[in-house]
């Protein structure tokens, strides 16, 4: 079922740049910690993406160059409200590790040999670390419930080419891709050869 777009007012806009603001204020970690919150608020909260079309979107924000969290909120503000949209959620992302990163570099001297601040950046990869578990599970079963063979196969054989063999992610990431694009143009073909 695809979900209606809002109306894109002033109001909207600024939903967006204030969502992916608070987000990227108050994720440690990383893009990987930051997708399944994106999710809960722009499929669960908001209700603007559902659940499929958002695993899609987070699908090519990982598989494009850059950064992951910047790369899901120009897709989802793109999606969402167009390039006034993509323009918003891009500021709300980058704005927040920008003022923080300015700030502690002014006082960079100070945190360096602190044993508080050291001790509480091990702990914060301990919180990292579970989130993007929770989130490769959740992505995992997803896939699962699909009851498609293929997906299935591809993840299982994505996982062992990289934690096994070290296979370079890129190379990864481009066999996927390639399959992907295969299996749609053979479906594609088929829709087109049944009408």
């Amino acid at each position: 079922m695809d979900k209606q777009k809002p109306t894109r007012t002033a109001k909207l806009y600024l939903t967006l740049f204030l969502a992916t603001f608070q987000l990227s204020a108050f994720t440690f970690g990383g893009g990987y910690v930051i997708v399944p919150l994106m999710r809960k608020r722009f499929v669960e909260g908001l209700g603007w993406i559902d659940e499929q079309e958002m695993m899609d979107l987070i699908a090519i924000a990982q598989s494009s160059p850059g950064p992951i969290a910047v790369n899901a909120s120009i897709i989802i503000g793109y999606r969402i409200a167009g390039v006034l949209g993509a323009l918003c959620t891009i500021l709300g992302t980058v704005l927040p590790p920008l003022i923080i990163l300015s700030i502690v570099s002014m006082a960079y001297a100070a945190f360096r040999d602190n044993a508080v601040v050291s001790l509480v950046m091990e702990c914060m990869q301990a919180g990292v670390a579970a989130v993007i578990c929770d989130v490769v599970i959740t992505m995992a079963q997803k896939i699962c419930k699909q009851k498609k063979v293929l997906p299935v196969v591809i993840m299982i054989l994505a996982f062992v080419a990289q934690a096994v063999f070290h296979v370079n992610v890129m190379l990864v990431l481009l066999a996927c891709g390639v399959v992907g694009a295969v299996r749609y143009g053979r479906e594609h073909h088929q829709e087109g050869g049944d009408a």
